[in-house]
């Protein structure tokens, strides 16, 4: 029943009526509400057009569950809740190991942290921030 639940979920955050999205994915609003009352669901492709719809994946749109995500809903593709860490007494902090895995992350690897005090902390890649800044020098020559 996941997929009902953040179906209606997204549907309701988007403030999109039953008849607006139905429209979008080329069904009846009676087949809609199928959907979200788990009565029937829809094939890979309608899925993947529902997931479209809303910019989110289609993992997050069949699996997703609040309890990952502190109650925010699910992120747009590509944006991440990974969890909670703690800062320790010399200000270290333990990298979740999703994050490590999607961004790559490995042991030895150079980071640079920056910041802005309106949005906050950044982590990346020392070796993708020159990468970066190369591409920068080579489009102004």
């Amino acid at each position: 029943m996941r997929f009902a639940e953040n179906l209606l979920e997204l549907r309701k955050l988007h403030n999109m009526s039953q008849e607006e999205l139905a429209e979008k994915i080329m069904v009846s609003r009676q087949t809609l509400s199928k959907y979200e009352t788990g009565e029937s669901f829809p094939d890979i492709e309608k899925c993947k057009a529902i997931a479209d719809v809303f910019g989110v994946t289609m993992d997050d749109l069949v699996n997703h569950k609040n309890e990952d995500d502190y109650g925010m809903g699910i992120s747009p593709k590509g944006k991440h809740i990974f969890g909670k860490v703690r800062v320790g007494d010399k200000g270290q902090i333990v990298i979740p190991a999703k994050a490590r895995k999607i961004f790559d992350i490995n042991p030895g690897d150079d980071l640079i942290v920056m910041g802005d005090e309106a949005q906050g902390i950044a982590i990346i890649k020392e070796k993708e921030l020159v990468n970066l800044l190369q591409a920068i020098r080579d489009a102004k020559e």
